[in-house]
């Protein structure tokens, strides 16, 4: 009788087992505050009570023993007082101005958490008070300058075509302005970090982060250190959402600050309402649109002003716009299309990353704009995007040439047969005119979403992975792209384990750690699986080939042989490390300066169907049923990806309906969980997950970017369905019960 091989199928298009999912369920994973250290203290920080000003003097009560802590201010930083990112107008701490309401002033750190609360709560700080700008309008009306010459802190032209010679053609020119509010992220973590400091060994951080280079980047000059004496690990992490991508830098910061004048360990974990009062939020936007159109519903012509807040500091504004104006055009084909976008300076907390990073706030726009041109056309919602969607063949605005298999219209039939929304629609109607109370609507959004750093970003990056056969015959993943919920680990091992042709079992992903993994960039811009997950498959591959080429593995194998494969080849050679280096694919070409070219790699795309309904007595909306539909490459693990896609959703309904930061003074004033309003399990639909699989040439097996997509559609599917059930024209969000029942009054 001849035995059979062992041989394993490809893990790809499976959802194995989460690689860290036992630890969490079972509560043996350690988030940073459950990590203890010897001889800890514990740090917090002083803040602004004012938008704007001079600081005059910093008053200590007499009541503390002020000689038991450690009390840091800007004089005391070794280095450079900027927190290095795109720009250095952010300081660590604030030495003479006030550029937002709780902006970091003065350190303190001690031993015990409640004589440092009394501590933190005994000094205040004399100031003297400047005008604020506290508004998009304010900013660019610039009567007031609180940044450079004229408050804008980046601005974008794109062109496309001759917009101007094309209003006289037009049957229709259709205008209207849109506005969304900023979003808090309300990560289950907040934000923490340890930081251990001094002059031998240098600076080590352990925290809470998205990436861990941009903090390693941030510290290095505020220390004057060189690469190599700045160590910085991420611990597991309880979400990010962009929340955590340039933040962590800030509060790393502090605590190495602390750290280093103490000479000890301190440890800094925000509480959850100054985390929601103190961080980056998503960006406000207002935007306008100007449409040329024809009689038989053809876009002609888009002129687009996109304006976003940024906030007091210049922060990540000028790549959060930048994917804002190139999304902004939507996934149709426009001959003639001019978009000018500014992120604006205000003294509020600096905005920065949320995921969708810019595209929500000008795909909101463009969907609630399109259902307005449908209604004075007479058209339907699927028409007027019927009509105008871009094929295989066709031009972006930026000019790139789209030819990935796009077929926009199949995917809205699908989309529109799978929810019956014909029929409903007519239902709906039907049944509002005979229930007063209670009015139903159904609408949609068709968009796309770029994959990975805009344009030439990738190949300036060059992002690196390891994999790595060690001595104890493991494989081992290298990577700084971090786990924070949405499934990195298990992606990784699932593209490795397919490479090698072995199962994920015996892969394993190495904690992102500066002194040990090569720079593969940020966990940011839907890239994590197609960029990095493909240099896990060219670094897995050659680990492979070495075992093959060296007579030690054969093509086909069972897991038992792999095994035994590692064993021999550590036992006759030691430790084996393939690293892989970011290739820009080939036929991609970006300028910088004109805005033309190809923007992204690959873009997912989708059809997105609300169901809502409105109570008329208390203006409550009411999400009944969501459907979405996304052509995202190769799905790789099914089950993460219908997360992704769910949470995604869960936070789009928030967005749209329920989640409202308001300010005073440029300050948080519902900095809390029971006055800012996130939906509940209570509150979400059945939301219903459908995949297209168009297998992308260039991701590992063919898979694209997704984890940003889902945040882009909800809110104007969402806004479109009130719209439908009211009549009304309705052009803002959050649409909270108090904002209907406004509109409904003025109409």
């Amino acid at each position: 009788m001849t035995m059979q091989k062992q041989t394993f199928s490809s893990p790809i298009g499976n959802s194995v087992q989460r690689k860290e999912g036992p630890k969490k369920v079972t509560g043996r994973s350690k988030y940073i505050d459950d990590i203890e250290f010897k001889n800890c203290l514990h740090g917090t920080t002083i803040r602004s009570t004012i938008p704007r000003g001079k600081i005059k003097q910093i008053n200590f009560a007499q009541d503390i023993p002020w000689h038991e802590f450690t009390v840091v201010t800007a004089k005391d930083i070794p280095g450079q007082n900027h927190v290095a990112l795109i720009t250095t107008d952010q300081p660590f701490l604030a030495d003479t101005d006030i550029n937002h309401a709780e902006e970091p002033i003065l350190l303190l750190a001690h031993q015990d958490k409640i004589l440092l609360e009394r501590a933190r709560q005994a000094i205040t700080i004399d100031y003297e008070t400047l005008p604020p700008v506290l508004s998009i309008p304010e900013a660019v009306e610039a009567q007031t300058i609180i940044w450079g010459k004229d408050n804008i802190l980046k601005s974008y032209h794109l062109e496309k075509g001759n917009i101007d010679s094309i209003w006289s053609k037009a049957d229709f020119i259709i205008e209207d302005t849109y506005e969304t509010g900023a979003q808090e992220h309300v990560y289950i973590e907040t934000n923490g970090m340890v930081a251990l400091a001094n002059k031998q060994d240098g600076v080590t951080i352990w925290g809470s982060m998205q990436c861990p280079y941009y903090v390693q980047k941030a510290l290095i000059p505020l220390f004057n250190f060189t690469e190599d004496k700045i160590r910085i690990i991420q611990t597991e992490t309880g979400g990010g959402f962009g929340g955590k991508e340039e933040y962590p830098s800030m509060l790393a910061g502090h605590a190495a600050l602390l750290a280093w004048k103490s000479g000890k360990v301190v440890k800094m974990i925000y509480d959850r309402a100054e985390d929601m009062a103190c961080t980056t939020k998503r960006h406000p936007s207002r935007t306008h649109h100007k449409t040329a159109v024809n009689k038989d519903g053809r876009i002609l012509g888009l002129d687009i002003q996109f304006i976003i807040d940024g906030g007091a500091y210049a922060t990540l504004s000028s790549v959060v716009l930048s994917r804002g104006t190139i999304h902004a055009a939507g996934p149709y084909n426009i001959d003639h299309v001019r978009i000018d976008a500014k992120a604006v300076a205000t003294n509020s907390v600096p905005y920065g990353a949320f995921r969708g990073f810019g595209a929500p706030q000008s795909i909101f726009a463009l969907e609630r704009h399109l259902d307005q041109i449908a209604r004075k056309l007479n058209l339907s919602a699927e028409e007027i995007r019927r009509r105008n969607f871009i094929r295989d063949g066709q031009k972006t605005a930026t000019g790139q040439l789209i030819n990935e298999g796009v077929d926009m219209e199949s995917l809205l039939d699908r989309a529109l047969k799978h929810t019956h929304y014909k029929q409903k629609q007519r239902q709906f109607l039907d049944d509002n005119i005979s229930n007063t109370k209670i009015k139903k609507g159904i609408g949609l959004a068709t968009f796309m979403h770029g994959s990975g750093f805009t344009g030439s970003g990738e190949k300036y990056l060059a992002s690196k992975v390891g994999i790595q056969l060690d001595r104890d015959a493991k494989i081992k993943v290298l990577s700084a792209s971090t786990e924070i919920g949405q499934g990195t680990n298990t992606i990784f091992s699932q593209i490795a384990a397919d490479a090698l042709n072995t199962s994920t079992e015996i892969i394993e992903i190495f904690t992102p750690d500066t002194k040990y993994v090569p720079n593969s960039g940020p966990t940011v811009a839907s890239r994590t699986t197609m960029v990095v997950g493909k240099l896990v498959q060219s670094a897995a591959l050659g680990i492979r080939h070495t075992l093959q080429k060296e007579g030690y593995l054969k093509p086909t194998h069972s897991e038992v042989e792999f095994r035994q494969a590692c064993l021999n080849y550590v036992k006759n050679h030691g430790e084996l490390t393939v690293m892989a280096e970011y290739q820009q694919p080939p036929g991609i070409h970006w300028n910088d300066q004109t805005y033309q070219g190809d923007a992204y790699g690959s873009y997912a795309w989708a059809v997105y169907v609300a169901e809502i309904q409105i109570d008329t007595t208390t203006y409550e909306t009411k999400v009944t049923n969501f459907t979405a539909l996304q052509e995202v490459g190769r799905v790789i693990n099914p089950i993460l990806a219908q997360g992704q896609i769910e949470g995604g959703v869960a936070q789009g309904i928030g967005y749209a309906l329920y989640e409202k930061v308001n300010l005073k003074d440029g300050r948080m004033i519902n900095a809390n969980m029971t006055n800012y309003i996130i939906p509940t399990s209570a509150d979400l639909p059945h939301i219903e997950v459908l995949f297209e699989e168009v297998p992308y040439a260039h991701g590992p097996q063919g898979a694209k970017g997704i984890g940003e997509l889902p945040m882009d559609g909800p809110a104007p599917a969402i806004l479109n369905a009130i719209a439908m059930a009211t009549g009304l024209e309705l052009k803002s969000i959050p649409m909270l019960p108090e904002d209907l029942m406004k509109a409904f009054y003025e109409n």
